[in-house]
Formats: structure tokens, sequence, C-alpha cells
């Protein structure tokens, strides 16, 4: 469960403003989202930068590289010029250039627009900036994307502009607004991309990931948290306002659970990681304060048969500013 923390000796609030504050981050989202997708327009560029496309072998027609004449390889593939100047037989690869499907997901849910002290973004907005960046490099790549619930594949060059205008539109779908995403036809050895906060339990997460995985798609996980709610950067007496739901909660001294909540979150973590491992899907954990780049260039080397060490440090309370 997804909660907002208050705090100081007057905790109490006002139902009204509350859903007055939600109404009010709904349109200011929604104003919002051709700035994001600027934002996403940049970090893809600064990505695409020395990052080509698919590299990988396979069905095409532009060259990629030559290798080595291995066991198993047809003869007809040699490049007998190539391999003229050496002492070993050389093929010539091609590029794959076969179109894929990748359907993408924002979770925009209310546990989404938590934004602490500790980052500049919302985790709601920082799912559009990825989900936005993601897009627009998987088209220059020549795949083709869509949004789960919201579009059809497309790999038209305004593909994600129009995906931006839509999104835009529906912020209250119900598609958009559920903590998973919606059942929708995708064909087999496409693949889906999810950026959400993955809070709920994994009891309600792991059913769609199955069905999807035994259907041949492979997907790719990236848990959007905002510092806060790695560091639990609280003390003294605090109410906790759950944001999907009317709960309430109020701890007198709040810093007395940061142990025992780190503990949980980190279980949680650890079994939607395995989760993926069993289903061959990735997971990668981004942190609102950290750079946008980095997930994104994570995935997209992943995607591009590569690999990539995260840059992104372990948070720490020590880092927050929290003495434990």
């Amino acid at each position: 469960m997804a909660l907002r923390a208050r705090t100081g000796p007057d905790v109490k609030g006002s139902d009204r403003l509350m859903l007055l504050g939600h109404e009010a981050e709904g349109h200011g989202l929604a104003d919002r989202v051709p700035e994001l997708s600027l934002q996403a327009q940049r970090i893809a560029s600064t990505v695409a930068h020395g990052v080509h496309g698919r590299r990988r072998s396979g069905p095409g027609e532009n060259f990629w590289q030559f290798r080595q004449l291995q066991t198993g390889d047809p003869t007809h593939l040699i490049d007998w010029r190539r391999s003229a100047s050496s002492d070993h037989l050389y093929i010539r690869e091609r590029e794959w250039e076969t179109a894929h499907t990748a359907w993408l997901w924002p979770d925009l849910s209310p546990s989404m627009a938590f934004q602490s002290h500790l980052a500049s973004i919302s985790k709601r907005e920082r799912a559009l900036v990825l989900t936005f960046a993601l897009g627009e490099l998987l088209i220059r790549a020549g795949e083709r994307i869509a949004v789960m619930g919201v579009t059809q594949p497309s790999q038209f060059r305004k593909t994600t502009t129009k995906i931006a205008e839509m999104l835009s539109a529906r912020l209250r779908d119900k598609a958009l607004i559920a903590s998973t995403p919606p059942d929708e036809k995708i064909g087999r050895f496409a693949s889906t991309i999810w950026i959400s906060d993955f809070l709920d339990p994994i009891s309600q997460i792991a059913p769609r990931m199955r069905s999807l995985a035994g259907n041949g798609i492979v997907g790719h996980l990236i848990q959007v948290l905002d510092p806060a709610e790695e560091t639990f950067p609280y003390t003294g007496r605090t109410e906790f306002v759950g944001v999907e739901g009317s709960e309430r909660w109020i701890a007198d001294r709040a810093e007395g659970l940061r142990a025992a909540y780190q503990a949980r979150l980190a279980a949680h973590r650890d079994e939607l990681a395995t989760l993926c491992r069993n289903l061959g899907w990735s997971f990668a954990v981004h942190h609102t304060d950290r750079p946008a780049t980095e997930p994104v260039l994570a995935l997209i080397l992943r995607l591009a048969g590569q690999t990539v060490a995260s840059s992104a440090p372990r948070i720490t309370p020590d880092d927050a500013g929290i003495s434990q």
C-alpha cells in the first residue's frame, strides 16, 4: 500500500482537500505531458548517440560485420575476398531488420503521484518520461510500439507524439489508473515494458506476468521509486495517508519503523526479481532523484543484445541525511 506522509504536531487533514488535490494533480499532469514529451525527446537523443539500432545479426540487407566461420555455418556464406587476406575463413553477417513490437505500459495510478522533498519529479511524471523516451528510441530503431489499453502497434515517425496526445486526453481511463496492465491481445514473441512502483502484493502482479510469459512474451520491468520510499526519512509523530484508499495510520516515532519497513521493501523486491528471473524477464530499479537516461540506456542496450552495469548508487539512509 502506497502512503503519503504528513508530519508535525497537528497531522489531521481534510478528506475533501485531499481529493481536490488529486483532481488538481490530474489536470496538472495533463498540462505537463507536452513538456515531459520534449524532455523524453532530449533523453532519447542523448542515449541514441553512439547506440546503433538493434546491432545484431539476422535477416536483412545491410552489412553488419565479419566473423570467423564456425562449425555448422553454411559454406555459401563465406566471404572469399575477406578470407583470402587471412589464414581463417570469414562469413559476412547482415544486420537484423525484422520489425519487433514492444508494448509499453506506464502506471499512472494514484500511488505514482507521490513526490517527496528528496526528488524534483513525481513517480508518475518520470514513468511518462521513460515511456516516451523508450518509445522514441524503439521507433528510431525501426520497431513498432504501442501502449497497452490505449494504442495499437505503429512505427510511424510521429508515433510517440500521438501517444503523448492520447495519454494527455485519457489520463483518467481505467486502463491507465489501474496498478496492473489491462488485458491486451499481444502476439507471440513480442515484448512488454512495464514502468511502475510495483508496490502492490505480488499475488496481484504475478498472474498477469505468468499469463504473458506463457504466450511467449518477454517482459522488462522498471520499478520507479521516490528516494523517500527507499530510505523512509520520517521522524517523530507522522500520519501516513493512503493515496489509493481511505487508510490512515499515525506513528508516534516514525524513525522506529525504518528498519522493519526497509526489510519488508527489500523482501518484496527480491520476490519480484525472483519471479522475473524465473520467467526470463528483466527487472531494474530506478529512483526519481537519478537521471532518467540511466534506465533508458540500460534497457535499450539490453534489447540490443548488450549489457550495461547500472551506474546508480545504492541509496542509504546517510545519503538522505538520516541518522540511525
